[in-house]
């Protein structure tokens, strides 16, 4: 993760090196060696996403220091990096609230083990019918977790749920039901004690206005004051990610080219299925940061 652009850009070296002192650990060596294990423990994941997202956003910042997008957004953990590239909060201050997010979110998964699973073939009112329906026969939580994309729904909640979800899914007309590998219910209230923990650490972290329109998770419309980011972040733990119509409110307000700065191209994915005619850029490795960067004035 990130390991070729942070070799070939200095101002992407940077982050990584401050991620580390930050931390007290090497996320860095973390990233570009593994062990896959550790990465794939919520709790060092999100400061990797967190922290490869921004050394490629300030890599291609240090190529084109004028480059300025009309808005930002990101989804689940993403959006957290959506603020720290508005300037909502520092990198250090962010990788802080990263940090203390995964710890709670794995602390939630251990105390109380949860479920996802990701729907496909049903619009949001038949997969809420459907966690209706699951969550009544086992007598316990599931809930729409993340609107991914058209036909593409995430629930979330108590594993019973989930795999009664799984069960009869098909019959209530989904195409393909498929549990996620991991053990935590995110974006469901499952996570209410971690939230609220989250609102404590958030108290800590003093937010400026965001230099460009931030769209949030649970609304799906531009956050632009710091009261705002605040309230944002301390429910999203347990709301909905509203993706689809993120990006859809993105491209009404006039937004026709979006620029994936994550690891992977996930979210390339996604928007294309909620856009076809969406141009799409994926900076997950130096070369694409570099044709990208010949694209721009």
């Amino acid at each position: 993760m990130g390991k070729d652009i942070a070799e070939a850009h200095p101002a992407a070296r940077a982050v990584f090196e401050e991620a580390d002192a930050v931390l007290g650990y090497s996320i860095t060596r973390m990233c570009f060696e593994g062990p896959e294990s550790d990465l794939n423990d919520t709790y060092y994941t999100q400061p990797a996403l967190y922290t490869c997202s921004m050394a490629t956003l300030r890599a291609l910042q240090s190529l084109r220091s004028a480059f300025s997008p009309a808005a930002v957004a990101g989804h689940s953990l993403g959006e957290l990096t959506a603020f720290a590239a508005s300037g909502a909060y520092s990198f250090a201050d962010g990788l802080r609230l990263v940090q203390r997010r995964g710890q709670l979110m794995r602390e939630a998964g251990e105390r109380t083990p949860g479920a996802m699973a990701a729907v496909i073939g049903l619009d949001m009112a038949g997969v809420a019918a459907l966690c209706a329906r699951a969550a009544s026969e086992t007598a316990s939580t599931l809930v729409p977790a993340n609107d991914n994309s058209p036909g593409q729904i995430v629930i979330s909640g108590d594993v019973v749920a989930v795999d009664k979800a799984v069960e009869i899914g098909k019959s209530m007309g989904a195409r393909l039901l498929r549990k996620l590998p991991v053990s935590i219910a995110s974006h469901s209230p499952l996570m209410r004690e971690a939230g609220e923990a989250f609102a404590t650490a958030l108290e800590t972290v003093q937010f400026e206005t965001p230099q460009y329109p931030v769209y949030a998770n649970i609304s799906a419309a531009p956050v632009m004051t710091p009261e705002t980011i605040r309230q944002e972040l301390a429910l999203q733990l347990t709301s909905p990610v509203r993706w689809t119509e993120t990006i859809s409110a993105m491209i009404g307000a006039g937004v026709t080219r979006f620029v994936e700065v994550g690891p992977k191209d996930v979210l390339s994915g996604l928007i294309k299925r909620i856009d076809e005619t969406a141009s799409i850029v994926n900076l997950n490795n130096a070369a694409r940061l570099s044709e990208f960067c010949d694209t721009l004035v």
